[in-house]
């Protein structure tokens, strides 16, 4: 027997040899795996928070989308398309958008590759849309203002023949404290308006024919073009503040994805 390597014929393994050095590598693993299942067990989680709150933001797009066609029917002139497209596109991001989470939700649950690459790919082009339509925005703002006012105008020529249309500029008029398109003097260019005469609602003590034969200091002298369109992009501003911040979870929605995705493609177990 030579040093007790051999035993009955066979040969015994001492330590440091490969089954000894394989054992060792297999406990390194081991806790590497674990930490890894344990990561995505934590990505999971987070990526049900998130999917979670795209349903919510989902039904907060469609309430506010449902909000803004009645405000802006309320402020825009009937005739301005603008207050017909924007409330769409806002009621259909966010009816599509909820949809992609419950798309998520099912993914997350399922840990199913495929449901999961088309949530993340869904997600992204919400991303690449929400991110065009503000770049939209930007760009044809004054596009927005000379339409708005183009239609504010074309409402004031109406006035003496709709009363629809008079009921609708003296309740603009008299709610936001303003006369006419750029000022008083607008309502001298519709001829149905008798000479020196504006409606009753430019008036700031509204009276029953305080609009004849006014004195300026007793109207309001602001436009409602400008006064309208200043209110309006103080709500823009809030509503973009919240669209950034509803951006940048989806951004994060897309990466916990991409994680979950690679880990389901790796074999670990989530659960």
């Amino acid at each position: 027997m030579a040093g007790g390597a051999r035993v009955g014929g066979r040969s015994r393994e001492r330590p440091g040899t490969a089954v000894g050095r394989g054992s060792q590598k297999l406990g390194e693993i081991r806790p590497a795996a674990m930490a890894v299942e344990g990561g995505m067990k934590c990505v999971k989680f987070l990526l049900y928070v998130l999917v979670l709150g795209f349903l919510a933001c989902a039904v907060g797009l469609i309430a506010v989308g449902v909000a803004v066609h009645f405000t802006l029917n309320q402020t825009i002139p009937i005739g301005s398309t603008t207050g017909s497209v924007v409330p769409v596109v806002i009621i259909a991001l966010g009816t599509f958008l909820f949809l992609v989470a419950f798309l998520g939700c099912c993914a997350t649950c399922k840990e199913n590759y495929c449901l999961m690459t088309t949530f993340a790919i869904f997600l992204s082009l919400i991303v690449l849309v929400e991110v065009a339509a503000a770049i939209a925005g930007y760009v044809f703002r004054d596009k927005v203002k000379s339409e708005f006012d183009k239609g504010f105008r074309d409402e004031m020529k109406e006035y003496e023949k709709n009363n629809n249309t008079a009921r609708f500029l003296d309740k603009l008029q008299e709610g936001f404290k303003c006369c006419g398109a750029v000022n008083y003097t607008d309502w001298e260019q519709v001829s149905q308006i008798p000479k020196n005469s504006i409606p009753d609602s430019c008036c700031i003590n509204i009276t029953q024919n305080c609009g004849t034969n006014f004195k300026p200091s007793d109207i309001n002298q602001e436009g409602c073009v400008e006064k309208i369109g200043n209110w309006l992009k103080h709500r823009a501003l809030v509503l973009a503040g919240v669209a950034l911040g509803v951006t940048f979870v989806e951004i994060l929605g897309v990466i916990f994805a991409c994680c979950l995705m690679k880990s389901i493609r790796s074999g670990y177990e989530v659960m």
